[in-house]
Formats: C-alpha cells, sequence, structure tokens
C-alpha cells in the first residue's frame, strides 16, 4: 500500500484496525486470548450448528466454556448461547430437534434453541452423555466406585495417608487409582425431565469407556432405541497393564443381556457408531494386543447375521473418527494423509474410498448432516473454526469467526514442505516454518522439531504451547520432519520406530537438519533441537550422539533412562512392544545399551534445559532428574523447571506462561548471542 493510499484511506474514516492488520508478532500471551473452538453437534435438520468455546482467565489461572448456534448455511452469524461460570460442553439437540441439552459443570441442562428457557433437568452428575434416537432415553457415563479405600480398610486409623496396592495399573497418566471406574448409566426422559432411577448397563469392576482420555464418543444408541454400543477394558490389574484389548459390547434393553461383538480382536475396540437404519454397526479396531500404534482399522459388524467385515484391508493408513452419511450410504473417516489429516468418503458397499478435502490442513472433528459435513478445522498458522464442507467439492465456507479480531493483527509465519532424502534412500517429508517478514538474504537461529508418540504424526497441527507460530514469530526457522514411525505415510513407515528408537529415526533427524543447513539463511552455527516425551527422548539421545551440531537442547517429559523408565511407567504394553521387552530379560538387554540416552552422557557437552511435570506417570519425574542431575555433574550448562501439579501436559494458564518464558528464554540465551 503507497503512503497516498494510506492518507486516503485515514482521511476516509476506516477504521484503524483494518489497516493495522498483521502489524503484530505472536506472542505466549496472546495464545491465551484466543477462544479454542469445538464442534459439538448438528441439529437434526442440518439447520443449526452449536459448538462451544473455551477462554482462559490467566489473571485467575482458570478455564470458561461457553455454547454458541450458527446457522450451518451461514446466513446467520453465530450467538452466544450459555454465559455461565463454568463448564457448559457436550451439547446435543434433542431428536426433536426443538432443545438443546448441555452438560454444565456435570449437571444436565436443557434450553430452546435460542438459548432461552435454560433448566437444570437433573442433579445427577454426568461425565458425558448421548439421546435415544427415539428421545425416550438418555445414556450417561458416571464414576462407581468399586474398590475400598484406605480408611476403610483400616477404620480406626482415620488419619493415616496411605495408598494401598497390590496388582498393577495403580497409577496412569497423572493420578493414582481412587478405587472409582466409568460405567455406562441410561435413565427415561419424559416431557422434559428425567424419570425413574437411572440404570448401570455395565454395573462391573470395569473401565466402561477407557480412562482417562475416553468418553462419550465411546457410546451409541441404535435408530430404535434397543441397543446401545458402548467400548469397554475387561481387564485389571497387571493384565490390564500388559494388553490394550478392550471390546465393543452391545446391550439389548429388552432384555437386559450384552453380547461382546468384538471377542475376536485382540487388540483395541473402540469408538462404535450404529448406522442410520440399525442394521450395522461400525467400529475401529487394532489387531495387534499391546500396539497401541497399530493399524486402527474400521470394522463392521451385521446385527441382522452377525457377520464381521475389515471395511479397510486395503487401505494403508489409519481410519479415524468414523461416522455414516446421512442416508447411511456411505462413511466419513479422518485420515492423514501426507502431513495432513483430511476428511475421507468410503462407499458402504463397494468400501471404495475418495478423499473429499484437499489443502495444509487438519480436519479435527466434524459431522455429517442433510445436506453438507460441519467440521472444524486447523493448521500452524490457524486456530480451529467452525467450517461448512460441500460433500461433492470439498470446498471449505467459515462459519464461526471467534479469533478473527485478534488473528487478523498477527502477522503470520509461512510454512512449506519438500521430500528429503533419507539415509537408507527413503523420501521423507519434513515441514519447514518460516518467521514472518522472513528475508532470505539473513541468517536465522534453526531449530529441530522432535515429535513425541513415538507414533504420531507431524500435521497441521495448532499448539498452544508447541507453537510452531510462535516459534517463528520469535525469530527461528523450524524444521519438522516427519521421520520413521508417524502415521499418514503407509503401515510400513510407521513400524520402522519400533524397537529401533535409537536408530533409523534418528537418522532421520540429522538428514532434516543436514539438509536444511545447505540453505544459506539457516545459520548452522545456531541450531537447536526441542521436543516433548519421545521427542524428550529423543533430545537426550541428540545431545550424546549429534556431533556437535547443536548449540543448545530442551527436553520435555522425555525417558533418559530406559531401564528406570521400564520400571516406574504404567502402560506396560507400550514398553514391551515398542523395546521389545523387559531390561532384565537378555533377548532385549541390546537395545538397552544401545539406545538408551544416559548411555551416551559422557558425549554431553551442549547445554540443556529439562521441564517436567511431577505428576507425569507416563514418563515418571525420575527420569528428568536423572537427566538434569547428569548434566549439572558433568558441567554442562543446564536448567531444570519442575510443576508440582501438571502431568505430561501443561494445562493451566500461568503455568503455561511460565514455561514459554523459560523455553525462549533459554533458546534466545544459547542461540541469539
Amino acid at each position: 500500500m503507497n503512503k497516498i493510499l494510506s492518507l486516503i484511506i485515514l482521511f476516509c474514516g476506516i477504521a484503524f484496525n483494518s489497516i493495522s492488520a498483521q502489524s503484530d508478532f505472536l506472542t505466549a500471551e496472546t495464545l491465551w486470548k484466543l477462544g479454542r473452538v469445538n464442534l459439538e453437534d448438528v441439529s437434526p435438520d442440518g439447520k443449526w450448528t452449536v459448538f462451544s468455546v473455551v477462554n482462559y482467565n490467566v489473571a485467575d489461572n482458570k478455564s470458561n466454556i461457553n455454547l454458541y448456534l450458527v446457522a450451518s448455511d451461514g446466513s446467520i452469524a453465530p450467538r452466544k448461547l450459555t454465559n455461565y461460570d463454568g463448564a457448559e460442553n457436550n451439547a446435543r439437540f434433542r431428536p426433536d430437534g426443538q432443545k438443546i441439552n448441555f452438560l454444565m459443570n456435570g449437571l444436565l441442562y436443557e434450553m430452546n434453541v435460542d438459548g432461552s428457557d435454560q433448566n437444570k433437568l437433573s442433579d445427577i452428575e454426568m461425565n458425558g452423555f448421548t439421546w435415544s434416537p427415539k428421545g425416550d432415553r438418555i445414556v450417561f457415563l458416571q464414576d462407581v466406585k468399586h474398590r475400598p479405600t484406605t480408611a476403610e480398610v483400616y477404620p480406626d486409623l482415620p488419619k493415616a495417608n496411605a495408598r494401598l496396592y497390590s496388582d498393577l495399573m495403580y497409577r496412569h497418566w497423572k493420578s493414582y487409582d481412587d478405587g472409582y471406574d466409568s460405567n455406562v448409566f441410561m435413565v427415561s426422559y419424559k416431557d422434559g425431565q428425567l424419570t425413574g432411577a437411572p440404570v448401570n448397563i455395565v454395573n462391573q469392576a470395569y473401565e466402561a469407556p477407557t480412562e482417562p482420555n475416553d468418553g462419550i464418543e465411546q457410546v451409541s444408541v441404535s435408530n430404535n432405541g434397543r441397543y446401545i454400543a458402548y467400548s469397554i477394558k475387561k481387564s485389571q490389574g497387571k493384565e490390564y497393564a500388559l494388553s490394550t484389548n478392550s471390546d465393543i459390547m452391545l446391550y439389548d434393553i429388552e432384555t437386559g443381556k450384552t453380547k461382546n461383538v468384538s471377542e475376536f480382536n485382540g487388540g483395541y475396540d473402540k469408538s462404535p457408531v450404529f448406522s442410520p437404519d440399525g442394521s450395522k454397526l461400525i467400529f475401529n479396531s487394532m489387531l495387534s494386543a499391546g500396539y497401541e500404534a497399530d493399524k486402527n482399522r474400521l470394522t463392521m459388524y451385521d446385527l441382522l447375521s452377525g457377520t464381521i467385515k475389515d471395511l479397510g484391508k486395503d487401505y494403508d493408513n489409519d481410519m479415524n473418527d468414523a461416522a455414516w452419511s446421512y442416508d447411511g450410504k456411505s462413511i466419513y473417516f479422518t485420515s492423514a494423509v501426507n502431513g495432513c489429516v483430511q476428511l475421507m468418503n468410503m462407499d458402504a458397499v463397494s468400501m471404495k474410498i475418495k478423499q473429499v478435502t484437499n489443502g495444509i490442513h487438519d480436519i479435527t472433528a466434524f459431522r455429517p448432516s442433510q445436506t453438507s459435513l460441519i467440521a472444524t478445522k486447523i493448521s500452524m498458522t490457524q486456530p480451529a473454526e467452525i467450517y461448512r464442507i460441500d460433500p461433492t467439492t470439498g470446498s471449505f465456507m467459515a462459519l464461526s469467526h471467534i479469533n478473527q479480531k485478534i488473528w487478523e493483527k498477527i502477522k503470520p509465519a509461512s510454512v512449506k514442505s519438500k521430500w528429503v532424502k533419507t539415509t537408507d534412500n527413503k523420501q521423507m517429508l519434513v515441514w519447514t516454518i518460516y518467521p514472518p517478514d522472513f528475508d532470505p538474504s539473513k541468517k536465522y537461529p534453526t531449530l529441530l522439531y522432535c515429535q513425541g508418540g513415538p507414533q504420531s504424526t507431524v500435521s497441521q497441527f495448532f499448539s498452544y504451547r508447541w507453537n510452531f507460530s510462535l516459534m517463528a514469530a520469535k525469530g527461528y526457522i523450524v524444521v519438522a520432519p516427519c521421520r520413521r514411525g508417524m502415521p499418514g505415510f503407509g503401515q510400513e513407515w510407521n513400524l520402522q520406530i519400533s524397537k529401533d528408537w535409537g536408530g533409523q529415526c534418528m537418522k532421520d533427524y540429522l538428514s532434516a537438519i543436514d539438509d536444511a543447513t545447505r540453505e544459506s539463511y539457516v545459520d548452522k552455527d545456531r541450531l537447536g533441537a526441542v521436543g516433548a516425551s519421545f521427542g524428550g527422548y529423543s533430545v537426550y539421545y541428540l545431545a550424546g550422539n549429534h556431533n556437535k551440531r547443536f548449540k543448545c537442547f530442551i527436553a520435555h517429559c522425555g525417558m533418559f533412562n530406559m531401564e528406570s523408565w521400564y520400571g516406574t511407567t504404567e502402560e506396560m504394553w507400550f514398553a514391551n512392544y515398542d523395546i521389545g521387552g523387559a531390561y532384565w530379560d537378555k533377548r532385549y538387554m541390546k537395545a538397552y545399551e544401545k539406545f538408551s540416552p544416559h548411555k551416551f552422557v559422557d558425549n554431553w557437552d551442549t547445554p540443556i534445559l529439562i521441564l517436567h511435570g511431577e505428576k507425569d506417570y507416563r514418563v515418571p519425574l525420575s527420569e528428568g532428574l536423572q537427566a538434569y542431575q547428569a548434566a549439572q555433574l558433568k558441567g554442562v550448562p543446564s536448567r531444570m523447571v519442575l510443576f508440582p501439579e501438571e502431568g505430561h501436559w501443561i494445562m493451566t494458564p500461568q503455568n503455561s506462561l511460565l514455561w514459554q518464558r523459560e523455553f525462549y528464554g533459554w533458546l534466545d540465551k544459547w542461540l541469539k548471542k
């Protein structure tokens, strides 16, 4: 824009905000001002979409969730439906479309579609709910006490503070076993009221669904209201810790009997969804017990014949988040394809698959309607919003603009992809994120991003902590390789990480950063490597095997000593599959000797920042403590940041901001000298 045109615009009174668009660099504080948009439901007639927005108050260190309504064709802008102090979520249109039900701080409410006449229906605590399509029942989740507390075992010692365990799986992710398990309940509904006592259709000491990450998406009710399908993990203790095996149970409301429809399968079975006519049930299956990153297949169970069909036997990538089309003729699902999560469609009869969407983005959630698809979409440079997708053309129309006023002022980073040749002559996709106002004539400090998982893809995710746009805004080029072990590039590529953590994967990392340093604008004397979880492990490993490439490291919740990690982590199936087995088993000792980062500490000579959540039970705190102590005793410049109330992830606003300040403070100290 030239100076004369700028003066004309100002003279005409155009708002200053519009001419100062994209004038600011992204900051960590700005990330916490963004509303986090989540798709909730689409009305039965497809005309309305309800979604939630999570906003954070940094000063109060807490979040608030409100519900919004938007016309699914974009003709009416979003309007706010709720404004309570707390969390309003799990919104569902009543099957007749006349009301919206939702949970407010775990209690069931009902309101008109326009948000009026909001009433609490029950004091029953729910962890999630869904409707029977007939509108006569609500099915919900609730924790049920199945095991005694310490006080109940020793009632004469009321002030004793101890936990008692005699089996494994005594803790998981960030919490200890408290004696409660999630179960599935149903309760009758009539004339705007819940009637009768809730019925526990599981009523056993099994997790239904699997805790702590699965929720009401693991429950489906048939269109005639007779059957409830749900996922369950029918194992406990050591058996639970050693196997991923879960099942899909089919509960017959009329007879009260339950049938296991996935008993044939030894691995994960999850996410059941009934067809619109109620004759079919689809669900995800992984064949291997103990391999949590096995191919996520889509299985179909015929309720009439009892037959099972593998719908994706010829499809080489995962089939996630499946949903039937409105007419039941096809099935939609999401799948990682070359580093992006796309929406796919499968013909329910021929099983022919076609890709619906294209572009540099991730589809994070979707719901089919009568005429279109409603979805949330993100990218490395764009937070989530609600979109309408044309199922024929795959084109997008934005329905929400929750973050527009903030985001339109932010100077964007740019993202490019390229294919890099690996040391074994394969082609690897590598994302490169460039700073705003990137100038190729300058030299930039550059970060190698090491992804966690290990079997999780570097897709177009928009993180509120590991945010590539923020890294770029701080003046860093980010190199993010889709190294061995990432979904979206076929099962062979994904599988090659297991039992080879310190092998080809690490060579892939170095291939990516070495390729980047051939660019004139990458300052090879100012390289850093950063990562969390398996990415943290990668940083620890590279710290002893990088041949002077890097000038600093940052590891968050990384595995440092594979022997001590094996002895303290909780999901043993993961350790057994990916490493091979226990450290005391001579068959696997080579992996511990060859791939454990602590074996290479004698080579450590590069500054390292170590961050860890003290309630991380997947990669326990001792891993970070050992790494920090080793660095200190070696005389390596090092700093440790611990979060007593956080687990594997940093979830609260002020802790996250502190994390960001330490993260960038360390990078700036060593890479911007």
